[in-house]
């Protein structure tokens, strides 16, 4: 029997579940270390890692294949 085909490419689930895709196809992620230790954190510093971010630019490629976007 002969198969013509490739295979699906699988999407790596964590990678799917830390970051959210945008309508013009950038990739929004959270900023690490908000869960403890916040005690000696400045609020400033706290505010801003509330914030979400963009995925830099030399990583976004790499990302989107592992999710399956193209």
């Amino acid at each position: 029997m002969r198969r013509d085909h490739v295979t699906k490419m699988k999407t790596c689930k964590s990678v799917t579940k830390k970051f959210k895709l945008t309508g013009t196809g950038k990739l929004i992620r959270k900023s690490p270390g908000r869960s403890h230790l916040l005690a000696h954190k400045s609020s400033k510093r706290k505010r801003a890692m509330s914030r979400d971010k963009l995925v830099d630019k030399g990583q976004l490629k790499t990302y989107k294949l592992m999710m399956g976007v193209n």
